[in-house]
């Protein structure tokens, strides 16, 4: 792809990312389904259960790439780290919140311990700092996620800064450097950290410990990685440089790479090494926006689920977690009982998801992700050329996220 294929102005919406955004959030969700409760039933349901084993993990994965990809996508000149921090923080805090708070008084009415560690950390949004089971997971169990994400956001500007810093001709270079780095966490989990004690729950009794997980798949400076993967892309997309490489191909090697990472050692496929798979989807995505070209992904409902998809992504580990226990751990349903009750608690997710945007997340964005007296910043995002013909690389002081404003139907990046 050469830059005379593209507009000469990177447009602000990427709609095919928000759609692509909903399709990873209903991986994670088919993942808690499946695993914490018994609707999945007999050997129709361990063969569902067993391909959707990783697929939380690979959606995670993808959700961590496209955030990078977002934020420096539409990085734009005047803006300063302050406001950029500001601007995160109103956006994913807020909703998480609400839902730990939930999440509490659930706790609190079943009687279940939760250690104060885990209450300080879960509501800190450091909880994936922590090289244990109870407290990496605890409350509201998906959040965990957010404490890498508020990791992200609050080293942005200097990986922006490094990130702008590249020339385009090393771009590629850079990818490739940083794929070896995600590598090097994966060989570093299997043979160096500690497998010592081994766990003893679902398919992984006996294989792995805690910490090594930990280490390639909850450890923020370690997801990081894909994070910075995404800001890579983007800057390889706006510089003219991703190759002729479409949609469908790059949900090809999507498809194959989660089943590449089912037959793989745990470690390689439930973290970073994983989730590269996913990157080319993004890219092709976001160049077929720009084009204009036809995705599948911009429908008017996927992209509206799109929009909704972060207040889901906190909720349906609530949803799931509680029908677990009214229903019983054990309790068994003929298959289309069981199949019929998942697609209830989907659709039960999805009303509490957009209860919590309409409520919560949408109106505190539009309130107070800029001080009142701040003008609001022009609808396209214009990024700034560095000098050089072949980089439309961007001017870098802070930065102006798509998902800023989830009702202008722009890609969010939870």
């Amino acid at each position: 792809m050469h830059r005379d294929s593209l507009s000469t102005e990177a447009p602000r919406r990427l709609p095919s990312l928000t759609g692509l955004r909903f399709i990873a959030a209903a991986l994670v969700f088919a993942t808690h389904v499946v695993w914490n409760t018994s609707l999945a039933a007999g050997p129709f349901g361990d063969g569902v259960r067993r391909l959707f084993s990783l697929s939380g993990a690979y959606g995670v994965g993808f959700f961590f790439i496209l955030s990078g990809f977002v934020l420096t996508w539409t990085a734009r000149r005047g803006d300063t780290a302050g406001r950029f921090w500001r601007r995160r923080f109103v956006k994913i805090y807020p909703s998480h919140l609400v839902t730990f708070l939930l999440a509490g008084v659930l706790l609190v009415a079943i009687a279940q311990p939760i250690a104060t560690v885990d209450w300080v950390a879960s509501l800190l949004l450091v909880q994936a700092w922590f090289p244990d089971i109870g407290t990496s997971s605890a409350m509201n169990g998906p959040s965990w996620s957010l404490s890498c994400e508020f990791f992200f956001y609050l080293m942005f500007p200097l990986f922006f800064a490094a990130v702008r810093r590249l020339r385009a001709t090393w771009l590629w270079w850079a990818v490739g450097v940083t794929v070896a780095l995600i590598a090097g966490a994966f060989l570093v989990a299997q043979f160096l950290v500690t497998d010592q004690p081994r766990l003893t729950i679902f398919f992984l009794s006996g294989t792995y410990s805690f910490t090594q997980i930990w280490f390639v798949y909850f450890l923020p400076p370690v997801r990081a990685l894909e994070f910075v993967l995404g800001m890579l892309l983007a800057r390889i997309v706006l510089a003219g440089r991703w190759p002729a490489f479409g949609v469908l191909p790059a949900a090809a090697v999507a498809v194959a790479g989660y089943l590449v990472a089912l037959v793989a050692p745990y470690l390689a496929g439930t973290g970073g090494l994983a989730s590269i798979w996913t990157a080319p989807l993004i890219a092709a995505a976001a160049v077929s926006d720009w084009r204009g070209t036809a995705t599948g992904l911009r429908g008017r409902v996927l992209v509206r689920l799109g929009e909704l998809s972060f207040a889901f992504y906190l909720v349906h580990w609530i949803v799931i977690m509680t029908a677990a226990r009214l229903l019983g751990p054990q309790r068994a349903f003929p298959q289309p009982v069981g199949y019929a009750l998942i697609a209830v608690l989907l659709a039960v997710s999805l009303l509490l998801a957009w209860v919590l945007h309409t409520v919560v997340e949408d109106p505190v964005v539009r309130r107070f992700s800029r001080p009142r007296t701040e003008e609001r910043a022009p609808e396209r995002a214009v990024p700034a050329g560095s000098g050089r013909p072949d980089d439309r690389a961007l001017a870098f002081t802070g930065t102006q996220a798509a998902d800023d404003e989830p009702h202008h139907g722009r890609p969010a990046a939870e």
